[in-house]
């Protein structure tokens, strides 16, 4: 056997010849062919003594082609392994007439997509920006009303008042069509509410959706469900065909209240309550501060990092392991994407590697079970760990073991940029939750 492996000039494609003789595979087709000769189950013999010449002329042909495939996976594997290749993806078979019915000696190729050295920026060279948020009276005011909301009582009264809910299809004026459903929020509308008192099921109501909520394509889009193009564009009026009024009475602040919203016996006084709602708060939008800052850092590496890939080999990969899915024009349209996906896996990979990253298999089945926790809304307690954590090992185990490299890769993405935030500047930037989340609506 001889293999060799011949570099384009970008050094980034390569052709790999595997050159096969009689003398690399004869062995293990005889063998096989012994194998079933004593196996075969042909009409005039008896099992075991299938003449082996019989066995050759009915299976030969596929023994041998099974036996030069593998060893020719076998070959192709080792020799990239013991010349340390870094190769995208698999080796793709390069076309070829092979005629195994008359040829002894065979030269296979593959086609090798090559992956570049390439260096991560000096430490400190990636400056990022951090929103460090500060809560707010009116995001605490509409955190406080959600609760009421969400936890009072709610009742559907014949005839809309101030405060009311209706609930309808909104639709153009006009046009055709039922409309989306939505929930109109009468006392967040800036002017033409009084359109809408003692509005009942199936009255239509005609009003102008911009002039409504004073021309704040935030809050259309936010009550409407609609883009925030599609509500920067809202002009004229709009029909609202009602289909029912709800009322909430806002619930009461107490030990009823803190149960429902945090679990039982979690806080037990209205200072607690505060106390704990804004701490969860707080939690959420620095959780929402730090993927912000995450994606700038990919952005930023992405940028900083000069990789070249073998983009033509790279398409042709992409369209052999998407098969049916994608085809070359998709790839073609998206290829910017693609590409930048492959250099952001290799760059985690070299920081992995480069910092020894690791995930244990106890940190997969913690962060499971906090996941558990957090769905019911639960603490961990001593009694609660044994049945939790069968839970959570029965999960890891669902999907033929998926769900568990699902959990491990995600660990892994959250090692990767906690290492390097400590490796990138950091400026933090002072900003309200409200104007937090007008910054980033849409």
């Amino acid at each position: 056997m001889d293999i060799t492996l011949d570099k384009q000039d970008d050094q980034l494609h390569a052709i790999l010849t595997v050159n096969l003789t009689e003398a690399d595979y004869a062995t293990a087709v005889e063998s096989k062919l012994k194998e079933y000769s004593k196996k075969a189950q042909i009409k005039g013999f008896r099992p075991g003594k299938v003449p082996v010449t019989l066995v050759r002329k009915m299976y030969g042909k596929g023994i041998l082609v099974d036996e030069i495939n593998e060893l020719l996976g076998k070959s192709v594997d080792g020799y990239i392994k013991e010349n340390k290749l870094r190769i995208l993806g698999e080796p793709m078979p390069v076309a070829s007439d092979i005629d195994f019915d008359n040829q002894k000696d065979y030269a296979f190729q593959f086609e090798l997509g090559l992956l570049p050295e390439f260096e991560l920026p000096a430490d400190q060279a990636i400056t990022v920006d951090r929103h460090k948020v500060t809560l707010d009276e009116n995001t605490k005011s509409e955190t406080y009303e959600q609760l009421e909301r969400q936890f009072g009582e709610t009742t559907e009264p014949e005839a809309a008042e101030a405060g009311d809910y209706l609930v309808g299809r909104l639709r153009k004026d006009g046009e055709e069509g039922e409309g989306r459903l939505l929930m109109l929020p009468t006392n967040k509308m800036k002017n033409e509410a009084d359109k809408f008192m003692g509005a009942k099921p199936e009255n239509v109501i005609t009003f102008d959706l911009k002039t409504a909520f004073d021309g704040d394509a935030k809050a259309i889009a936010n009550f409407t469900g609609m883009s925030r193009e599609e509500a920067e564009a809202v002009e004229g009026n709009y029909t609202l065909t009602v289909e029912k009024v709800q009322r909430t009475a806002a619930a009461e602040f107490n030990q009823e209240l803190f149960d429902k919203v945090f679990g039982k016996d979690i806080v037990t006084s209205k200072e607690d309550f505060d106390e704990k709602v804004t701490s969860t708060v707080m939690e959420n939008y620095d959780r929402e501060s730090d993927n912000l800052m995450n994606r700038q850092i990919i952005d930023k590496m992405l940028e900083n990092v000069s990789i070249e890939l073998p983009k033509e080999f790279f398409k042709k990969w992409l369209v052999r392991a998407n098969e049916g899915k994608l085809t070359p024009e998709q790839i073609e349209e998206h290829y910017d994407d693609y590409a930048k996906e492959l250099k952001w896996s290799m760059i985690r990979n070299k920081v992995v590697e480069a910092n020894e990253l690791k995930v244990e298999n106890e940190e997969i089945v913690d962060r499971t079970m906090q996941k558990i926790l957090g769905q019911f809304n639960m603490e961990m307690t001593p009694e609660l760990e044994e049945s939790v954590r069968g839970f959570a090992d029965n999960f890891l185990r669902q999907e033929n073991g998926k769900n568990y490299v699902q959990e491990y890769e995600a660990i892994l993405a959250e090692k990767v940029l906690e290492n390097l935030r400590g490796k990138v500047v950091v400026n933090d930037n002072e900003i309200t939750a409200e104007d937090f989340r007008n910054q980033n609506a849409g």
